[in-house]
Parts: structure tokens; C-alpha cells; sequence
């Protein structure tokens, strides 16, 4: 059908432009957020790229539904602008007629978005929680910078080295600081080199001086060396955070049903409930008016999208508190959303207006002779 068919051809085109744009823009931002991060020491600067990309494939259902509602927004309003939508409404296609070719071009996007929600979304977060967790507590012997006061994994350490020699094998000027709860210790040496002993991994000083101070009594104690050598604990990496729920598979979430799971469920469902919804707000939110253009349309879809997906935050958080069960959650947002636009639908559809309610003036006669 010819309808059908021009609807979609500039769906399609409309869609794929705003995509690139969008994507092209989260991904600037993500990146602008990785670079900020790495320069913390919260990443390493070698899994930048990687830290970004999964980043981004985690906003990806966010990014794919705002584009499609963005597209669906815009070819209608320039139906309206260039009275293509007259021409349509005339010939007999009423404004319900445009849902059946729009569900048809939405459904394999929202599809997509599904599965990005419940399978993408967890996964990405999980690759990039590993990716610090791996950084942040890496060895201690892994942190020191040549010219850079560096803390170990523990906080219990502080390291200086002035000049690497070859890679981090060896280096000269070397400071470290040692607090624990009975004293505090400060060694200074002048060469050091790593060596493994028995298959610990030892940081050997070299000519030096150690200084110990008692916490509770306060004795000092001042000793020289020739040779000394330090143990570089390695930290048993901390699984914690990859048990957080946006990192849990969506399986995970339904077989452990608590509070903060079923908040990270209500948030993943939502995901694809609001594209749904939002293909149907794309209709109604379509500017009418010829004289105001394709901006305010744009304009309110904008605005419309950024209170949704507020609102969708919003119930996750009560749900993850246990406020409200993901039932009803999912039921007065959703639900309450799907009635309220598919009524300003039917009235939209039916020619009404809200100037309506106001008091029209009665026509006056004129004077008669």
C-alpha cells in the first residue's frame, strides 16, 4: 500500500539520521567521561576504548528509543508543515490509520531494545565494573609512576620513585610510607629492583635508611641497609561490586527477588514498555500547526522523553526501596502513560481541542433599520 510504504521509506531515513547523530553524541560525552575517569586513576588509560564501548552498548536502548520517537515526531510534523497530512486525512486515512505502519516499522526496534535491556544492559555494566575493579585493585608494585607519589591498594602505602630505569623492573630514588595501627614506618633507598623469591614477589632496596615510629609509645628507631627487601602483597580482587543488580543478569534478578533486584527489573521492563509508548506519544505530540513549524514539536517530544524516562527512575528508586511492588509500579507508570495518550489520541482524532472548554463569543445582530 502506498501509505504504508512512504510512511515507512521516510521512517527509515529519519530513524538511521538520528541514530548516527545521537550515538555520535553519547559517545563524544562517553568518552569525554572515560578520559576524566582514567586521569583519576579509576581506569586504565589502555582500556579507554573498551570502557567506552560498552558504555555506550549499555545507553544503547536509550539511544535507539529516543531516535525512534524523535523520527516518528519529525516526519509527522513535516506531514503537517508541507500539508502532506491534509492530503492523507482527505483522501480518507483518519489519524488512528498511521498507527498500524508505525507499530509495523517500531516492532523490530523495539525488539532490539528488549534485548538490549534485559541481556546487553547487565553485561555491559559487568565488563565495565571488572575493568576497575581489576585497575583499582591491581599490586601495589603496579601503581608506581616514575615522579609520582602513588597509594597502594590497601591505603597503607605510599610510593615514590624518582627515575624508572627499564620498565618497572628497577628504579633509583625510591620512598615509601608504611602506617599501620602500632607504628609508622618511612624507608628511603637509593636503587631498587623486583625479584621473585619462593614465588613472592619481593621490591629489594639498596643501600638505604628505615625509619620506624611507635604509635603507642612513641620510640624511634633509625636503622641502615645495605639490602632490604619488601613483600608486594597482590590484593584478592573484591567481587562486591559485580554483585550489584544493574551488573546481575536478568535471570539473576528473577531467582534472588529482592528489593533492589526487582527496582533493576522494573527499570529493564520499563525500558521497553516506554518505547511502546512512546511510538503512540509520537503520534499525538506531532505538530499540527503549519505556522509554528517542526521546532515545537521537536521541542515537546524532548521534553516529554526527559520526564518519562525521570518518571521511570523515579518508580525504579521507590521499588529498589521497597515503597511500591514492581507490579503496581510497572502498572499505574505504564499503564497510566498508555491511557493518557491513547485519550488525547482519540480526541486529537475527533478534531478536538482544549480551546473548546473556553466560552466562545455569541454572535451579536445587527442593527436593524
Amino acid at each position: 500500500m502506498l501509505f504504508d510504504s512512504t510512511l515507512r521509506k521516510e521512517l527509515g531515513r529519519s530513524f538511521s539520521a538520528t541514530l548516527v547523530i545521537l550515538a555520535t553524541i553519547v559517545m563524544t560525552m562517553m568518552l569525554i567521561r572515560t578520559l576524566g575517569l582514567a586521569s583519576g586513576g579509576k581506569v586504565d588509560p589502555a582500556d579507554v576504548m573498551l570502557v567506552m564501548g560498552f558504555t555506550v552498548l549499555g545507553h544503547l536502548p536509550t539511544i535507539l528509543t529516543l531516535s525512534l520517537f524523535i523520527a516518528i515526531v519529525a516526519t509527522l510534523s513535516r506531514m503537517y508543515v508541507q500539508s502532506e497530512m491534509v492530503i492523507w486525512l482527505s483522501s480518507g486515512q483518519s489519524l488512528l490509520a498511521f498507527i498500524r505502519p508505525l507499530a509495523r516499522f517500531a516492532a523490530p526496534v523495539v525488539v532490539v531494545i528488549g534485548l538490549l535491556a534485559l541481556l546487553a544492559w547487565p553485561w555491559a555494566n559487568q565488563q565495565v565494573q571488572e575493568l576497575r575493579t581489576h585497575f583499582q585493585q591491581r599490586g601495589d608494585i603496579d601503581r608506581v609512576a616514575a615522579g609520582q607519589f602513588q597509594e597502594s591498594a590497601n591505603g597503607e602505602r605510599v610510593f615514590f620513585i624518582e627515575k624508572d630505569a627499564s620498565g618497572k623492573e628497577q628504579g633509583s630514588n625510591i620512598f615509601i610510607a608504611t602506617r599501620d595501627a602500632k607504628s609508622e614506618t618511612v624507608t628511603s633507598a637509593q636503587s631498587g629492583h623486583l625479584e621473585v623469591i619462593n614465588g613472592d614477589r619481593f621490591l629489594m632496596l639498596d643501600k638505604g635508611q628505615r625509619t620506624q615510629i611507635d604509635l603507642a609509645t612513641g620510640d624511634l628507631r633509625i636503622s641502615t641497609f645495605q639490602q632490604y627487601g619488601v613483600v608486594i602483597a597482590t590484593k584478592v580482587l573484591d567481587n562486591t561490586a559485580l554483585q550489584r543488580p544493574r551488573a546481575k543478569s536478568t535471570a539473576a534478578l528473577l531467582a534472588d527477588p529482592s528489593a533492589p533486584n526487582l527496582g533493576e527489573l522494573s527499570w529493564r521492563i520499563g525500558l521497553m514498555l516506554a518505547a511502546c509508548n512512546l511510538v503512540l506519544l509520537g503520534v499525538t505530540a506531532a505538530n499540527g500547526n503549519a505556522r509554528s513549524g517542526r521546532t515545537a514539536g521537536l521541542i515537546f517530544a524532548l521534553l516529554a522523553f526527559v520526564v518519562y524516562y525521570n518518571l521511570l527512575a523515579f518508580t525504579q528508586s521507590w521499588v529498589s526501596s521497597g515503597k511500591i511492588g514492581i507490579v503496581p509500579a510497572l502498572v499505574v507508570l505504564h499503564g497510566g502513560v498508555f491511557t493518557g495518550v491513547l485519550a488525547w489520541l482519540l480526541l486529537r482524532n475527533r478534531r478536538w481541542s482544549w480551546r473548546d472548554l473556553l466560552p466562545q463569543p455569541t454572535p451579536q445582530a445587527g442593527p436593524t433599520a
